[in-house]
């Protein structure tokens, strides 16, 4: 019986040892859990904005920590060695609290709005192995204590704001084996230490200031398999030929980073390799041979260079290429047929090389051909049968060659086409039935052949997407036909230089898209159809040299915008309508060689057209060439009688200025009144802040004030202002768009865009104040005001060639960005000098979204609601329009009058204020800008290639002109 009550007692001591042990683990448990969640919430207190999914993270809340949005603890449920904050719409600093949950194993803080210094403690997390700062605003150095973070395998730091030399610290990681450093800021040379690193799998120095030699040493990264060292690096040298030894690569991109010299025939020796990108460089020599030893290759881009020579026979054996360009070379011979038979093929670029002989009879048989372009090359022969056998094809592009015959019927089949560009041959034969028609079809540019027939009638009733037709210098015959109606998404119809005959079809006023219609040189007869006017969005009109008769349907009047009226050489009379005197927008106008009679209106646009304008019309008076008689009254008897009738006593004047005088005072103190109770109710604005700010609407308020006042303009006025802790801001006032009215579009979202904006050339929004009667936006403030002040103002003969390269240079980064690399993208549509502000060390900064587009993943775009810009072409440089030596004559037309169209005229245009000009340069400078004014959009290049076409014009050595 004692035993047993011994027994008991020691088993009842050790139950209560166990729960009394228990509960306090479970309380060092839930301390450590607080902790935890204290310093969480810490950081979030730091933070500017976050997403709402982060109300979570609440110290009351601290026993579900592990359930916090973007935590995860390890398999106790006790430590935090995760934190996931990716895209959660976070602005602010980042405190350096985060260091203190040691436990972090992981940390993912990418595509937020982070800004100032990443915490330098983070040494501090000797557990960390994953680290991503991606696409946030970090700036400063990366001056860490790398040689703590013993465990890291991944850091990415791309896309923020970083500066300073590369970081020697990280040749120390031992585990490093994803490393980018991308997209920055970085400047100096790449240390040749970088090549010890010897497990990286995957780095990236692409998109910052590095200068100099690629170090050969970086060819000792033998575990590498992705190496991207391009885009706006500005390297000396060569491709390095130890690169030969990176055998495990798989992806080498080296494109746009001003690399010279051969290609290293070393480089077919990468076994593995399946994307080699080495465009927009300063490569020259042939094509090395032992290319084709990349059996496994994909992806080879070579294009935007000066390689010469032939495509390697040994080509033939890369049977996984996909995509091949060699565009914008020097490349002749012939296209090798096997080209052909490549059995994955679905890129072909070639263009504006010397390519001669004929394109290969068989190209498109392997049924996979996406997109061929072979333009600009010395072409001969037919356009073969199969390039749509697969019926994949969405870009053919065949312009500026020697083609000749007729286009494949089975083109007419080919539902995928989407782009067509065969101008500029010696084709011949029928437009294939259904060619036009095509479901996808946004451009088709058949012009300068001798393509004949009719226009085929569309059959079917599919939806037309097309939105550019050129068809003009050919010999196509007959009568338009009506379902040319039925191409509601026309932007741009070219039909001139054909001998089509009939009428106009009536179905024209279909087009309610179209702004470019040319129907000139034809044998086109009957009336100007007065449906004409429903075609809204005209600008450019052209009708000459046809055999139209008639009147001028007064209808075209409805078009408000129209630019250029051209009916010259027809037959049409009657008297000319005054309503067209009201056309603001008209500034050309033809009317030239007809039977018009009467008298020229003498009032409104009427008065801004050249007197040859209306020359050729025998029973037409009032130009110079042909004065109007009149038989009665003279106009200056008329004229005095008018005003003996017109003269009013004194007092009544007197009383009138009094009344005026009143009026005045009213006005003044109604706005003074309405000022006060603006600021007194500014505690009803709201701001939207886009970075941390140290002011608030009122602030704001104080800016806008009359002697504030620095600019104005379609789209408001604009004030500056300096801030309490002594920052000037630029503040814009939004005129015409109430917020919240039925007339705000989206105004709201569209400077929420606006303000993620981030890139170096594009000024910054810093905030959007507004209340239901007035919206102000608030920019970093450039103290070198616009381009367009500078160039035309006293400090014009300050701003040397250097700087102004480089100011065009960065304005084009801006646009580059916008449209290219922006998420969504958009089209600024009012770029000009104004436009373009500088900074104090005269850096170009891209301002003014009134007229842009947001460009939306469908294809489609959409109007920024606002504001409305300046109305009309504007031009940067030299002022677009006047003294110009003619009436009419603008800056492009001047300037091609001047050189004649070449670039060694360029000398007759520059600025006769500047000395020491890089004639090279200038040339270079002069061609890009030549191809930025191209009649065809088509023909423009896009701005990423503007960029690096004026990177390529800044010589370091070259003639300059005194």
């Amino acid at each position: 019986m004692a035993a047993s009550n011994m027994r008991l007692a020691f088993f009842s001591s050790l139950l209560l040892l166990f729960l009394i042990n228990s509960c306090q683990s479970l309380s060092s448990h839930n301390i450590y859990l607080r902790r935890q969640a204290s310093i969480l919430v810490s950081v979030k207190q730091s933070l500017e904005s976050y997403d709402p999914s982060l109300d979570s993270w609440n110290v009351s809340n601290y026993v579900l920590l592990c359930s916090w949005t973007g935590i995860q603890c390890d398999g106790m449920n006790r430590s935090v060695v995760a934190l996931d904050l990716s895209n959660s719409n976070i602005s602010g600093t980042l405190s350096p609290a985060i260091t203190e949950l040691r436990s972090l194993v992981s940390l993912s803080i990418q595509g937020n709005g982070f800004s100032d210094e990443f915490p330098r403690e983070i040494h501090k997390l000797i557990r960390l192995q994953f680290l991503n700062i991606s696409n946030n605003l970090f700036s400063g150095e990366l001056a860490w204590e790398f040689s703590q973070l013993k465990e890291l395998q991944v850091l990415d730091v791309y896309n923020n704001n970083l500066n300073g030399t590369l970081p020697l610290g990280v040749t120390h990681l031992a585990k490093l084996k994803y490393l980018d450093f991308g997209g920055n800021y970085f400047h100096g040379t790449i240390p040749p230490s970088y090549g010890s690193m010897q497990q990286l799998k995957y780095l990236s120095l692409k998109g910052n200031d590095l200068r100099g030699l690629i170090p050969g040493e970086l060819g000792n990264l033998t575990s590498l398999e992705q190496l991207y060292l391009g885009y706006y690096n500005d390297f000396d040298g060569g491709i390095p030929p130890e690169f030969g030894k990176l055998t495990n690569l798989v992806h080498i991109d080296l494109a746009n980073c001003s690399l010279s010299g051969p290609i290293p025939p070393e480089l077919g020796g990468l076994s593995k390799l399946d994307t080699l990108f080495l465009q927009t460089n300063e490569l020259t020599g042939p094509i090395p041979p032992e290319l084709g030893n990349l059996s496994t290759i994909k992806s080879l881009d070579l294009s935007n260079n000066a390689l010469t020579g032939d495509i390697p026979l040994e080509f033939s054996g890369l049977r996984r290429l996909i995509l091949l360009n060699l565009f914008l070379n020097k490349l002749h011979g012939e296209i090798p047929y096997f080209i052909a038979e490549l059995p994955e093929l679905q890129v072909l670029k070639l263009w504006h090389n010397n390519f001669t002989g004929a394109i290969p009879a068989k190209l498109g048989e392997n049924g996979r051909l996406i997109e061929l372009d072979l333009s600009s090359n010395k072409l001969t022969g037919l356009v073969p049968k199969s390039l749509c056998l697969g019926r994949k094809l969405q870009i053919l592009i065949l312009r500026i060659n020697f083609l000749f015959g007729p286009l494949p019927d089975d083109l007419g089949h080919c539902d995928t086409l989407w782009r067509v560009r065969l101008g500029q041959n010696y084709l011949t034969g029928s437009i294939p039935s259904g060619f036009l028609y095509l479901p996808e079809l946004s451009l088709m540019e058949l012009q300068n052949n001798y393509l004949s027939g009719q226009v085929p009638q569309q059959t079917s009733k599919t939806p037309s997407k097309l939105e550019q037709m050129n068809l003009a210098d050919n010999r196509l015959s007959g009568p338009l036909p009506a379902s040319i109606g039925n191409f509601s998404n026309l932007q741009i119809l070219m039909l001139s230089g054909n001998r089509f005959t009939g009428e106009i079809p009536s179905q024209i006023g279909q087009l309610k898209n179209v702004f470019t219609l040319d129907m000139s040189r034809n044998d086109l007869s009957g009336n100007i159809p007065p449906e004409i006017g429903d075609c809204r969005t005209l600008t450019y009109l052209d009708l000459s040299q046809n055999q139209l008769s008639g009147p001028i349907p007064v209808q075209i009047t409805q078009i408000h915008i129209l630019n250029c009226l051209n009916i010259s050489w027809n037959h049409l009379n009657q008297s000319l309508p005054k309503e067209i005197g009201s056309m603001k927008s008209l500034t050309s106008a033809d009317f030239s060689h007809n039977n018009f009679s009467g008298s020229i209106p003498e009032f409104g646009q009427y008065s801004f057209f050249n007197s040859t304008s209306f020359s050729g019309n025998p029973q037409l008076c009032g130009s110079y060439l042909n004065p109007c008689n009149y038989s009665s009254t003279s106009p200056l008897q008329f004229h005095d009688q008018n005003s003996s009738r017109s003269q009013v006593p004194g007092k009544f004047k007197l009383l009138f200025a009094l009344g005026l005088l009143a009026c005045s005072l009213v006005f003044a103190v109604l706005a003074i009144i309405k000022t006060r109770k603006i600021r007194r109710n500014s505690n009803s604005w709201k701001l939207t802040a886009f970075q941390k700010l140290e002011f608030g609407c009122e602030e704001i308020l104080e800016c806008v004030k009359e002697n504030n006042i620095i600019g104005r303009g379609g789209a408001g006025i604009v004030y500056r202002g300096l801030m309490p802790n002594g920052e000037p801001v630029a503040v814009k006032k939004l005129l015409g768009i109430t917020r919240g009215s039925s007339h705000d579009n989206g105004l709201s979202a569209e400077v929420q865009t606006l303000g993620q904006i981030r890139h170096r050339n594009i000024v910054r929004l810093l905030a959007f104040c507004s209340n239901k009667e007035t919206n102000l936006l608030v920019y970093e403030y450039m103290p070198n005001g616009s381009l367009g002040e500078v160039l035309h103002g006293k400090r014009g003969g300050f701003l040397k060639w250097d700087t102004r390269l480089k100011i065009a240079i960065e304005a084009a980064k801006g646009l580059c960005y916008l449209h290219h690399d922006c998420s969504p993208l958009i089209i600024h549509r009012d770029v000009k000098s104004n436009n373009i502000l500088l900074s104090s060390d005269f850096e170009a900064h891209v301002a003014d979204f009134g007229l842009a587009k947001f460009l939306q993943d469908t294809g489609a775009s959409e109007c920024m609601s606002a504001i409305a810009g300046s109305y009309g072409y504007i031009a940067p440089g030299r002022r677009p329009v006047g003294d110009f030596g003619e009436e009419g004559l603008d800056i492009v037309q001047w300037t091609k009058t001047q050189t004649k169209s070449s670039k060694e005229g360029v000398v007759k245009i520059l600025d006769q204020g500047l000395t020491d000009i890089p004639l090279i340069e200038a040339m270079q400078v002069f061609f890009v800008a030549m191809l930025c004014v191209q009649e065809q959009s088509v023909e423009r290049p896009t701005m990423r290639e503007v960029v690096q076409m004026l990177a390529q014009a800044i010589q370091p050595s070259t003639y300059r002109m005194q």
